[in-house]
């Protein structure tokens, strides 16, 4: 499982009602000549990859480096993630867990793809299939070995389950070596997948290749 997984159009079974419509929409306006489908994908893509989680990104950013602004945060997420100028529909009631050396946060969404949209953006293709909605409770170690991601046997993994009502960030740990990165050379090292939890962030190195 990644996100490079490609999604078969044909199968509209996990589809919710209102997805089913916007699809049906997209179909006649690609056929009518109204909508370029590249256009379409680079938008998904600069929502799902790089606006979105450049939010997310600020604010974890400003948690590493304000432990005042990190208590905020983890005490009532809603009300610091809104001082920041990121608040809106599916993100009314947010909740902040922070990684440590002993415990890694797993955030998903059993029942359907709940996922905090002004923070994270759009959310990737497998965040909403099936198998990841099952296999990260049942085997969440497995899943994350799947994204590259090993833990030590000693690191707790706690998985949070995304409601209509509640939405998680995950504050990622921060990487050695970045005492004395400013907050926007932070926000480069931090991945819309560490905000869910199936990846690290980013190391200083990894950004200057």
């Amino acid at each position: 499982m990644s996100e490079h997984d490609h999604h078969d159009d044909h199968d509209h079974s996990h589809l919710s009602e209102i997805e089913l419509r916007v699809r049906a929409l997209e179909s006649i306006l690609v056929e009518k000549g109204y909508v370029d489908p590249a256009a379409i994908d680079a938008l998904v893509e600069t929502y799902e990859t790089r606006v979105g989680p450049r939010n997310g990104a600020q604010v974890v950013a400003k948690a590493w480096s304000d432990p005042g602004f990190r208590d905020w945060l983890k005490k009532d997420a809603t009300a610091a993630i809104a001082s920041l100028g990121f608040s809106g529909r599916q993100g009314e009631h947010m909740v902040a867990v922070e990684n440590t050396e002993d415990e890694h946060n797993l955030v998903v969404c059993t029942l359907c793809s709940c996922y905090p949209w002004p923070v994270l953006g759009l959310p990737p293709v497998w965040y909403k299939s099936p198998p990841y909605r099952s296999r990260a409770v049942i085997d969440p170690r497995g899943v994350l070995a799947e994204f590259g991601v090993t833990l030590p046997e000693t690191t707790r993994i706690r998985v949070w389950d995304s409601t209509a009502e509640v939405r998680y960030l995950v504050i990622p740990r921060r990487p050695e070596g970045t005492e004395g990165m400013s907050e926007e050379e932070l926000a480069d090292l931090v991945t819309r997948d560490s905000m869910i939890g199936t990846g690290l962030a980013l190391s200083p190195e990894d950004v200057a290749r």
